[in-house]
């Protein structure tokens, strides 16, 4: 199905492991928790603030450089306090990216430590060839088209051979359109006895990213 392809990108969050860890919410709550301390709001203030900064300007983190100029380390500090115990290895993962053909990379909009963090926990980390964070992006994260092309240039990816994993479906938009094969890890399973339904010519949305995977090898 995808044998043309040399490179492997995942995204990390909700994509390597799945929502039920609890790990978005702890996120979400310290995201918060960074929002009432900025603003001397209560929680219900911040999570407005957090839905509307995410709204119009794509993340939290980005929302807030634009219109309070804040110091982007000093937000993502709060990774820092993150339990990620919550996250447990995953055998059967880690094999099926083992037996990929090809490199595989990590996008995520968090921070090198986060994604540092969360492979080591799932037992992934070694089996990728490099991690591209939202400082290498220069602030700019997905579904900008901007971080994509820094992104391809910072490892060299050819997008015809590429495919782009990703839990929500905004950013595949721009992969899809750079020609990167585009695979949605989200959702109830569908009906048949395949792990995943075909959205396009080039793009699937699989509920089993384990399965999917061992399609593919």
């Amino acid at each position: 199905m995808l044998t043309a392809t040399d490179t492997w990108i995942f995204d990390l969050d909700n994509t390597l492991y799945p929502p039920s860890t609890g790990m978005a919410d702890q996120m979400n709550t310290r995201i918060r928790a960074y929002l009432a301390n900025l603003f001397d709001a209560d929680e219900a203030e911040a999570h407005r603030l957090q839905s509307a900064l995410v709204a119009e300007h794509g993340t939290t983190l980005r929302g807030l450089m634009n219109t309070r100029d804040i110091d982007p380390h000093d937000y993502l500090a709060w990774e820092h306090s993150i339990d990620y115990s919550v996250l447990v290895p995953d055998p059967s993962l880690a094999a099926a990216l083992a037996a990929l053909p090809g490199r595989k990379l990590v996008f995520t909009n968090g921070s090198a430590y986060h994604a540092d963090q969360a492979l080591a926990r799932l037992a992934l980390d070694g089996l990728f060839e490099g991690t591209f964070d939202i400082l290498a992006g220069q602030l700019l994260p997905k579904p900008y088209p901007e971080t994509y092309q820094r992104f391809i240039e910072q490892f060299t990816v050819t997008p015809e051979r590429a495919v782009f994993c990703d839990d929500l479906a905004v950013n595949l938009q721009v992969p899809e359109q750079l020609g990167m094969a585009t695979v949605w890890v989200s959702g109830d399973p569908g009906t048949g006895p395949a792990p995943y339904e075909v959205l396009g010519s080039r793009s699937w949305r699989t509920w089993d990213l384990v399965a999917f995977l061992r399609v593919n090898v």
